[in-house]
């Protein structure tokens, strides 16, 4: 009786692998959503469009963005751990929404466990503008300004949670200053105010802010990086503008709801893989001061490895931000 039960849970364990491989060959059959936790026009929205664009030619369907925005990605990824596991809907990420998120917002209806790593498909580089006409012209005038005036700048970001927050946290920290961080629902709407005047600064990546820095609508103080940008060449590094403990090189990745076949998982890497290799994405990436991953770096374990370790190190970054 016993080895009846055993054939039969084999047959039917088998009959399941069998489906779930034939689902994978013929995955996707329709469009598939990508999910971006910000307003239109910023770096994760930017690098979504760029990269889905590629991904949907290699896997032979459109990929679809949607932009929800609101409480620093965690909207987003709430939606996007409820969506059905069958690969059809994923979101990309980063430091922020998928790692800092979870200090910051501790009562989330997810967690890390709750999303499947597929992979990363950028790196990026942090960097602090001001409006054109503010009084301080680099970075030790902006810091001698700020410590004279408590509270008195006021610098925009993404949301909390979102990466560019975690750029002005590393910023004000390394900096000591005390400064006003100002959440929007998006990089774009923060370096709109920017540019108009409303608000001192922005705390943003090269992906969405170099354009305007090179169009003189910003101007540039810093990036946080120990090498230059070739398309914000006259930019220093935090080294170089006196403040080498500002370090905000971030990343982006593509996550999928727990429980998505792993066949289908290995299908989307293999996109996203392709996609990150193109020449379009290449070069778009060049102008937009961004990096592809290394050959060594588009495995899903990786993408997992990086959010472990983001989601410690902001553990200890924003435990007081966690205790408001």
């Amino acid at each position: 009786m016993i080895a009846f039960v055993l054939k039969r849970l084999s047959a039917a364990v088998a009959v399941v692998a069998f489906a779930t491989v034939a689902f994978a060959q013929d995955f996707p059959k329709r469009p598939v959503t990508m999910i971006v936790p910000f307003a239109a026009g910023g770096t994760s929205d930017v690098i979504a469009r760029t990269v889905a664009e590629q991904m949907g030619i290699a896997l032979g369907q459109t990929i679809v963005i949607e932009n929800v925005a609101g409480a620093g990605g965690s909207t987003a990824l709430a939606r996007a751990s409820r969506a059905e596991p069958d690969g059809y809907t994923v979101a990309i990420g980063n430091a922020g929404t998928n790692a800092a998120t979870y200090t910051i917002y501790p009562k989330l209806p997810f967690t890390p466990d709750s999303f499947v790593p597929i992979a990363m498909v950028a790196k990026t580089f942090g960097i602090i503008a001001v409006r054109k006409d503010f009084p301080a012209k680099d970075l030790k005038e902006l810091i001698a300004y700020a410590k004279a005036n408590p509270g008195k700048i006021n610098l925009g970001h993404a949301g909390v949670g979102s990466s560019n927050y975690l750029i002005c946290k590393s910023f004000v920290t390394a900096a000591g200053i005390d400064a006003t961080l100002v959440g929007y629902r998006g990089a774009a709407p923060a370096l709109t105010d920017a540019i108009g005047g409303q608000i001192d600064g922005v705390c943003d990546a090269a992906a969405s802010v170099s354009q305007s820095v090179n169009e003189k609508l910003v101007r540039g103080l810093v990036v946080g990086s120990n090498v230059r940008l070739a398309t914000l060449p006259d930019l220093p590094t935090s080294a170089e503008a006196g403040l080498p403990e500002f370090e905000a090189q971030g990343w982006n990745g593509l996550f999928a709801p727990k429980g998505t076949p792993p066949a289908v998982i290995a299908r989307l890497n293999a996109a996203a893989r392709k996609a990150v290799e193109t020449d379009a994405v290449k070069k778009r990436f060049a102008d937009l001061s961004t990096v592809a991953p290394d050959d060594n770096e588009h495995a899903p374990e990786l993408l997992e490895q990086l959010v472990t370790r983001d989601v410690e190190k902001y553990r200890k970054m924003l435990a007081d931000d966690a205790k408001q």
